[in-house]
């Protein structure tokens, strides 16, 4: 994640999920171990987290580039929070991909897909929804048809989906979030929540080798980042950027 696109967002992210189709082992020795292997390489890893469908190993919120692994009956998380280069970004990601399959005992054929999610928050005041319409949808026919007098947008996420790839083997998805109660209005401005932007990239499909995982990560990342400088800064984060310092919402 490049420095230029942290620096437009309140917090940057990059996210990590290798989802399987049979449910996971989680008795107290494998899940330990795993989050003792990855501790080791991630000293600030110390914090073990007990959630009602998931188990997680965490580093403290205020340590930066926050990290957390987490396991649900059927995937394998990890997140970091803005990450300080290429190195903070992806050496977790790239530590569990290499480790959890032997201590979760992931053959190739139980790997579902392997996502990647790019997450960027943009911290916003009064009406995320209005906010997002001024800055989307301008100019085209689904800005002129919300061109309603005295209307009100309180529902504006757009989510778009498409394939990558000759066999559609990569799924790509740019979405914004919106963190607006439907008709409540304008946000409270003491306490404003972000607009979020992810990109999401999920490579489907076994692997013929768990081996081959960090490779699958090194793919999907080298897209992502192409993603990111070119389609989802110019395209999403620059107008949802002005379209906030401008009070559109």
């Amino acid at each position: 994640m490049s420095e230029s696109s942290r620096a437009l967002c309140s917090d940057a992210y990059v996210n990590l999920k290798l989802s399987v189709r049979m449910e996971l082992p989680r008795t107290r020795e494998t899940v330990l171990d795993l989050f003792e292997r990855v501790r080791r390489k991630f000293p600030g890893m110390s914090s073990f987290k007990k959630y009602k469908d998931e188990l997680a190993l965490e580093s403290p919120t205020s340590e930066m580039p926050h990290r957390w692994l987490a396991v649900r009956a059927n995937s394998v998380r990890s997140g970091v929070v803005n990450p300080d280069g290429a190195d903070d970004t992806y050496a977790l990601h790239r530590e569990v991909l290499e480790v959890a399959p032997t201590y979760m005992s992931i053959p190739p054929l139980d790997v579902e897909f392997v996502e990647l999610l790019y997450g960027f928050d943009l911290a916003a005041a009064g009406n995320h929804d209005a906010i997002v319409c001024s800055a989307l949808l301008p100019g085209s026919p689904l800005g002129a048809l919300l061109d309603i007098p005295n209307g009100q947008a309180i529902d504006c996420q757009p989510l778009v989906g498409m394939s990558l790839g000759r066999r559609g083997e990569m799924e790509v998805y740019f979405e914004v979030k919106t963190r607006n109660a439907a008709g409540a209005g304008p946000r409270d401005p003491d306490a404003p929540e972000p607009i979020s932007v992810y990109l999401t990239l999920r490579k489907f499909g076994a692997v013929s080798d768990t081996s081959e995982l960090p490779q699958v990560l090194a793919r999907l990342s080298k897209v992502g980042e192409d993603l990111v400088e070119h389609r989802v800064v110019p395209g999403l984060i620059v107008p949802l950027r002005e379209a906030i310092a401008a009070g559109n919402g």
